[in-house]
């Protein structure tokens, strides 16, 4: 579990396909003391540390690429980082599984002072996203502006700008979108519970 707070960004060293998926190594960030097993979010998804040497490996099945963009990630790509929560961490963001549910595309970036607002499309946010609710992009923690049927915007302050791999982003660019956990089981239960009464 993760709290989608930024803590590093790293580079990707290479990539490397598979038939059965895809292998992804990420140089290791200074300072981190990474061992294999370790549950790292790399631009949100929750990833196994596989392999460790000069950089830490990381293996993505098809489940994960056909709900990310991963397939498409190239060398020198940066990427954030965050390592999973301690019990006694503070929750400064908000639960982030780092179960990606959808690749969206970054359709508008806009300056309002010193502030960015981004504006994101994306498939099956209906009834998942809500104005000031929260919402995961590429593993950041952020609060939605304005709620639509296929997408919404957010706001970015000039730390998040500066400190996430947001900032590279352009229009048409690709980014992983993981609605609110809360937000996604209260819609399946309402699902549920109209397919009882049919």
């Amino acid at each position: 579990m993760f709290s989608g707070i930024i803590q590093k960004k790293a580079r990707v060293a290479s990539v490397a396909a598979r038939p059965g998926g895809l292998w992804v190594f990420i140089a290791k960030p200074q300072g981190w003391r990474l061992r294999l097993g370790d549950s790292v979010a790399v631009n949100g998804v929750c990833s196994t540390v596989a392999k460790l040497g000069r950089t830490a490996g990381f293996f993505y099945m098809p489940e994960t690429l056909k709900k990310t963009y991963f397939a498409s990630l190239k060398k020198g790509e940066e990427v954030n980082l965050e390592l999973s929560l301690k019990a006694a961490d503070r929750l400064d963001g908000h639960v982030v599984l780092g179960h990606v549910d959808a690749a969206g595309t970054v359709r508008g970036i806009e300056a309002e002072g010193e502030s960015k607002i981004m504006t994101i499309g994306v498939k099956g946010g209906a009834g998942l996203l809500a104005d000031k609710g929260s919402v995961a992009v590429e593993g950041v923690s952020l609060t939605v502006v304005r709620a639509g049927k296929n997408q919404f915007t957010v706001h970015l302050i000039p730390h998040t700008w500066q400190h996430t791999n947001l900032h590279a982003k352009k229009i048409g660019d690709a980014v992983n979108v993981e609605f609110d956990i809360l937000a996604k089981y209260i819609k399946s239960l309402i699902n549920q519970n109209h397919a009882g009464k049919k």
